[in-house]
């Protein structure tokens, strides 16, 4: 399929820019594939389409704050640099984006907060892709320390206000757990402890996953071909436990939800042969586009998503691409909030 096709227009006052006050009192839209009805409910409501034995998998990955704004030596020019991924364990060698790109070469020394982090640029990666070293003598704790001081909660772009002390926790789940994510597993999101708790009372298993999200998941696509997108590699792990409770659940014809397009894809990339999760700690570029053969999970709780995204191109090849992007039409028309911060979709 050609990236144009995944092209709509959204209006601007749809884009949310605060989360529902209570998550689970957020709207949400089921569609069913089989009967290619759409349904309006309430996101509290999704219990309903759950039975006892079911299996509902989580991102329990935590985000931590990846923006650092500072300045470049000498010129004083102000940077901000979006830390994406740590590359080694020693060093304190980091992949990042920098903005704005021009003023940032091999070399230049970049300070941050009141000279409590100086970093050194030692290599281009992409247009903006900057691979750089922290001089600093601590440890990796230490570091992560001055980071959560130095560092802003990575909202995107698109939500136009400024970051609010309140935004550490409406940014995270209520399963985050595995610090390193730089952006939120944002269907994950929706839930409650008290939502958890209903689950739990009908005989529905909660398993954590963990994928850490970077840059392949909200890298634009710039290829009209889609066979031509290469996804960046990020981090995923299945427990052996979650492995073996998915397996159950397929063997006896359960629903397996996948919460969010990062579990989604962390299912897809570990299928075995005959067609059942392996436990593993691996890195995935699985890029997931119609058409596709879903091998795990039948079930899939998503936000509604940017134009020409990957994450509406996943969310497409699962449930029809015909039929999503009537539902996104439908959406607009109902004024549905988007993104991160927005509206939920069951697909079952």
């Amino acid at each position: 399929m050609k990236l144009s096709e995944f092209s709509y227009n959204l209006p601007v006052e749809l884009i949310a820019q605060y989360p529902t006050e209570n998550r689970d009192d957020c709207r949400l839209m089921v569609l069913n594939r089989a009967t290619k009805t759409i349904e309006h409910k309430k996101f509290k409501d999704i219990i309903d389409y759950f039975s006892e034995e079911d299996v509902v998998v989580v991102n329990d990955s935590m985000v931590f704050p990846a923006r650092l704004y500072g300045n470049k030596e000498k010129t004083g020019a102000k940077i901000e640099v979006f830390l994406l991924r740590k590359l080694t364990n020693e060093g304190h060698l980091w992949d990042v984006l920098v903005d704005p790109a021009r003023k940032i070469r091999v070399g230049n020394k970049l300070y941050f907060g009141d000279g409590e982090l100086v970093a050194e640029v030692i290599d281009n990666t992409t247009s903006r892709g900057r691979t750089i070293r922290f001089l600093f003598d601590g440890t990796p704790e230490d570091f992560l320390k001055v980071i959560d001081v130095l560092g802003e909660t990575p909202l995107p772009k698109y939500i136009k206000r400024k970051v609010e002390p309140e935004d550490r926790d409406r940014f995270q789940t209520i399963f985050a757990d595995k610090l390193g994510s730089v952006a939120a597993p944002s269907a994950g999101m929706h839930f409650t402890k008290q939502l958890v708790k209903r689950f739990q009372l009908k005989g529905v298993h909660i398993e954590k996953t963990t994928l850490y999200v970077g840059l392949g998941s909200f890298r634009p696509v710039d290829v009209e071909d889609l066979t031509k997108h290469k996804m960046d590699s990020e981090q995923f792990i299945i427990p052996e436990a979650a492995a073996l409770r998915v397996n159950d659940a397929l063997d006896n014809k359960r629903r397996v939800c996948a919460v969010g397009s990062t579990v989604l894809r962390t299912l897809e990339s570990s299928v075995s042969a005959g067609g059942r999760v392996k436990p593993v700690n691996l890195w995935t570029d699985k890029f997931l586009f119609p058409p596709y053969d879903f091998k795990i999970c039948n079930t899939l709780i998503t936000n509604f998503h940017q134009s020409e995204s990957t994450l509406l191109m996943l969310t497409s090849a699962f449930g029809g691409y015909e039929f999503v992007k009537q539902a996104y039409q439908v959406a607009i028309e109902e004024k549905y909030n988007f993104l991160t911060y927005g509206d939920a979709m069951l697909i079952i």
